[in-house]
C-alpha cells in the first residue's frame, strides 16, 4: 500500500474493517455529545477517523471551538462528581516523552456548527497498543507546550477503546 497516493490509500483503507473503535459520549454537562472514533492498522501505525456531534458551539465567521484530543492511559470513562472522567488518568505515554510528543497526543478537533470530523495518520501507536485505553475530548485547545497535558482544560467527552468485532 505504500505506493498509493493519499486519496487512493484512504479509499483502500476505508474498505476494510477498523481494528479498534470507541463510542464517545459527553459528561453530565454535555450529555448530547456523541461520536465515533475508528482506528485502522496501517503500515507501522494507525489511521484515526473521528466524527463527533453536538460539541459546544461558538458561532460566527471567525470563531469556532477547538478541543484538545488525546488517548489516555486509563481504561474507564468513569470518575468522581468533580472529575467525571478521572479514571482515564494521564495521556498515553509509554515512552516517557514530553508533551506534545506523547504517543496519545493527537491533533485538535475543530468544531463546525457543533460537528467535528478528523482523519490523520500516526506512527506513535498501533491499534493493539491502545485497546483497553480511553479517548478524551477536552473543553479547551491543546497549547502544545504546557507540561504535562497541554493546558487543555476539563474532560468533556470520553470513549473506551475496544477491538472491532463483527
Amino acid at each position: 500500500m505504500n505506493n498509493l497516493s493519499g486519496n487512493d490509500l484512504l479509499m483502500t483503507i476505508m474498505q476494510f474493517r477498523p481494528t479498534a473503535y470507541a463510542y464517545v459520549k459527553g459528561d453530565a454537562n454535555h450529555p448530547n455529545i456523541m461520536g465515533e472514533v475508528l482506528f485502522y492498522a496501517m503500515n507501522q501505525g494507525t489511521l484515526v477517523l473521528t466524527e463527533v456531534n453536538n460539541l459546544p458551539e461558538r458561532p460566527g465567521k471567525c470563531t469556532g471551538n477547538v478541543f484538545g484530543y488525546h488517548i489516555h492511559e486509563g481504561n474507564k470513562c468513569s470518575g468522581t462528581a468533580e472529575d467525571p472522567f478521572k479514571d482515564t488518568k494521564a495521556h498515553f505515554n509509554p515512552n516517557g516523552c514530553e508533551h506534545p510528543y506523547h504517543a496519545g497526543d493527537m491533533p485538535p478537533l475543530f468544531e463546525n456548527n457543533g460537528f467535528a470530523f478528523s482523519i490523520f495518520y500516526t506512527d506513535r501507536f498501533h491499534p493493539d497498543d491502545i485497546v483497553g485505553r480511553t479517548v478524551v475530548i477536552h473543553d479547551m485547545p491543546d497549547d502544545f507546550k504546557t507540561q504535562p497535558s497541554g493546558n487543555s482544560g476539563a474532560k468533556i467527552a470520553c470513549g473506551e477503546i475496544f477491538y472491532y468485532v463483527q
